[in-house]
């Protein structure tokens, strides 16, 4: 089994993935330390951390379904999350993976990024791991993160992807996500 957790930075995905390994005992793996440590580790990696997301991805994917591939065939559950999960492709594999994989996103409402961009997003942004703020940023600000979520909904709806979007209450929302997970995880066990 392996469970897929996307969505623009700052969504939780990560404190998600630890709550998950408590609970599951399944490892999880970053795919920002594959990035960094491809960007750190080869000399001859062609992006940088500074690189465009979608660039980043479409650097990154063919590993990242390696990876899941491998850990399906050798009947290994894990945990991946992170921003470079791209829902136009997710669905590509072959059904025999498919059946072995939980895909979800998790994104924030234009109502929730206006109310709680910094009590919400911006303070809580080192939960698990540690996230600079500048407020002169050009990604992490309000209109950017409006449009990253726009773009992350959107997507999922046409790759037919299972979205959740963060209204009002983060933790009540979320606490329904995790029961999501549990049935998936049941039907899969």
């Amino acid at each position: 089994m392996v469970i897929l957790i996307g969505g623009v930075s700052c969504t939780g995905k990560t404190l998600m993935a630890q709550k998950l390994l408590e609970k599951y005992k399944i490892p999880y793996l970053s795919i920002d330390h594959i990035k960094m440590g491809l960007i750190r580790g080869n000399k001859y990696c062609d992006f940088s951390a500074t690189d465009d997301d979608d660039e980043i991805t479409n650097k990154l994917w063919p590993i990242v379904k390696g990876i899941i591939m491998t850990n399906i065939e050798n009947g290994q559950n894990i945990i991946i999350e992170g921003c470079y999960l791209p829902p136009e492709h997710v669905n590509d594999f072959e059904p025999e993976y498919l059946k072995q994989i939980i895909t979800l996103y998790i994104g924030f409402s234009k109502r929730y990024l206006e109310k709680n961009f910094i009590s919400g997003i911006v303070e809580h942004r080192s939960e698990i791991e540690l996230k600079e703020y500048n407020e002169h940023d050009d990604y992490m600000n309000l209109d950017n993160f409006y449009k990253l979520h726009t773009k992350l909904k959107k997507c999922c709806q046409e790759n037919n992807s299972k979205f959740f979007e963060i209204i009002d209450d983060y933790e009540g929302e979320m606490n329904d996500i995790y029961m999501w997970i549990d049935k998936q995880v049941e039907i899969l066990r």
